[in-house]
């Protein structure tokens, strides 16, 4: 069964029963937040009614959306050590996320490009709109290709999922934005390290309905320190795919993209804390 809810006056959902659960056990969703499945019709109900939600762990394993990526045998890519599945295999798990899925990547990708170069012709306010739009749009964007990770029902519709915390999405893109240009003005090196440290931000934001922009930004560089060499190899791996996009006149980078955007989506349940 697939709950929404609202917390701080934000809406929420879909998600699993079990990601409720989950959320409700982390305090996440306190006791007066408001809840909703398609089984009370148009009733929201308090948390706290629904049976055993602050009084029972998960009736089932935490669901995709913030479970391990569901392997065929019991443990995570690496042996659940953080951060030691190699590139490679994120790799071929992209791929193999995206099986049968590419249509929803290219669909993806092409649908935020034609926004984002769209709002820049509106007139006299196109920057500004531009500016407004990109970061809940990117946030959307990695929600997509996290759920596609997590094999959780991801949807093109959901790449406007970042609106509902534009707030927190506007200023991780601005804050992130600003401290890589003044990393970038003492040396090119530091710029690029700082792009590393701050890249699973959009990822975190995802993930925690009450997490902050400088939050997460403070997270992402936590969860990098020691990954950061490792995320730079895994975009180096791309460099063959980057030259047959310029041999194919750029149409590629449409299949380019997904799979890099999922690859990113594993490397990143490779290193996050699972509990």
């Amino acid at each position: 069964m697939q709950w929404h809810y609202i917390k701080d006056g934000h809406q929420f959902g879909p998600i699993e029963e079990a990601e409720l659960f989950r959320l409700a056990r982390e305090g996440r969703i306190a006791r007066d937040d408001l809840v909703w499945n398609p089984t009370l019709d148009e009733n929201w109900i308090p948390a706290s009614s629904v049976e055993n939600l602050f009084a029972a762990p998960p009736p089932v394993e935490p669901p995709p959306l913030s479970a391990p990526i569901a392997t065929t045998d019991a443990t995570p890519p690496g042996g659940g050590v953080r951060g030691a599945t190699h590139n490679r295999d994120l790799m071929r798990l992209a791929r193999e996320s995206l099986r049968n899925n590419w249509g929803l990547g290219v669909g993806a990708t092409l649908l935020y490009w034609i926004i984002d170069i769209g709002a820049g012709f509106v007139p006299v306010l196109g920057n500004i709109v531009q500016l407004l739009i990109i970061g809940p749009l990117t946030l959307g964007f990695h929600w997509i290709f996290l759920r596609l990770a997590r094999r959780s029902g991801a949807g093109v519709g959901q790449l406007f999922d970042g609106f509902q915390r534009f707030g927190t999405a506007l200023g991780a893109y601005l804050l992130t934005g600003i401290f890589i240009f003044l990393w970038t003005l003492l040396l090119i090196v530091p710029g690029i390290m700082a792009g590393l440290s701050y890249a699973m931000t959009y990822f975190i934001i995802a993930d925690d309905p009450t997490i902050g922009p400088l939050q997460a930004i403070t997270k992402s560089k936590e969860m990098m320190r020691g990954h950061k060499w490792k995320l730079f190899l895994l975009h180096w791996r791309f460099l063959g795919w980057v030259l047959l996009c310029i041999l194919t006149l750029g149409i590629g980078i449409l299949w380019l993209v997904p799979y890099v955007s999922t690859s990113l989506a594993h490397f990143y349940e490779d290193i996050r804390p699972h509990t």
